[in-house]
């Protein structure tokens, strides 16, 4: 049996064990794979994963010199008006989550307002505070629109097509990608979306990224006090399980890293996402002390 399969095996009993609605598995470990599926192998919304493809979409507008993600916001966006204290937020503290600027999520976000990030940019900032919001990655993309044009299409040649993507990524009543939200994948592309983010931004030794964007994903973590699982957030990140960390969307869609070991899932089960990745983590540790 391979590495990944035993891997996957554990993981499969131990989620069937706790009950848990995956859809489907996909597990790496260096160079060794293996892929189940317990429903039809369709493109689903990755939910929140998608804010890991925006921060890796701001990066290669940062390595081409278009966009500086320390710039203020109000220099992409000058026609929306600013809230106290927002003329300082920039386009890193929106994918950080720590704009400051307060705007819950509804399931109907994206047209509460008549304009999502006119709202959230007019709403006053109490600094660099967390504030966790999907109007906040949405308002990132917009500014990236303003130098690339329209975000998927941009995106398309530089990182879907490379890695054999052609994804739906819903939209806004007035055109634009939702952004953190809205992206569907299958769970190959998922999974290799992770082997991307685990090398360092480097896809069939051609790079797409630069490594200090994938590295973002996962470090300078902003700390607040919350359960545990989320008490670290760096560019889209959580820290955790354990040594863990992990690209984390709503309904139980996860990629999760440990040293060279990537596993992505497809789930449809919310309340057992966190207990999930808890026996990813510890399926990998299992193997790497069965390894030496």
């Amino acid at each position: 049996m391979t590495t990944a399969q035993a891997v996957l095996d554990r993981v499969v009993a131990d989620l069937h064990e706790d009950g848990f609605g995956l859809r489907g598995l996909h597990v790496r470990v260096g160079e060794d794979s293996a892929e189940v599926h317990l429903a039809e192998d369709v493109a689903r919304d990755v939910h929140s994963v998608a804010k890991g493809v925006c921060v890796l979409a701001a990066g290669i507008a940062s390595d081409e010199g278009v966009l500086d993600v320390d710039a203020p916001v109000a220099h992409y966006l000058p026609k929306l008006a600013r809230g106290r204290g927002v003329q300082d937020v920039t386009t890193r503290h929106l994918l950080q989550m720590t704009s400051g600027i307060d705007l819950p999520w509804s399931p109907t976000l994206m047209s509460d307002w008549p304009d999502l990030a006119r709202e959230l940019l007019g709403r006053p900032s109490t600094g660099r505070s967390f504030q966790y919001s999907n109007a906040s990655t949405y308002t990132a993309m917009r500014v990236l629109d303003t130098v690339v044009g329209d975000v998927q299409a941009w995106l398309g040649p530089r990182l879907f097509v490379p890695l054999g993507m052609a994804p739906r990524w819903d939209r806004c009543p007035h055109g634009w990608v939702k952004a953190g939200e809205g992206l569907h994948l299958r769970l190959a592309e998922l999974a290799r979306l992770g082997l991307l983010v685990r090398d360092e931004g480097v896809w069939e030794g051609s790079r797409i990224v630069s490594a200090r964007w994938v590295r973002a994903l996962h470090s300078d973590w902003f700390e607040r006090e919350a359960g545990p699982g989320y008490t670290h957030y760096a560019l889209a990140g959580w820290r955790g399980p354990g040594p863990a960390w992990r690209l984390h969307g709503a309904y139980g869609q996860m990629l999760l890293f440990l040293d060279d070991a990537v596993v992505a899932v497809t789930a449809d089960d919310h309340a057992g996402a966190d207990q999930a990745a808890r026996r990813v983590v510890e399926a990998l540790e299992w193997h790497a002390r069965r390894r030496g």
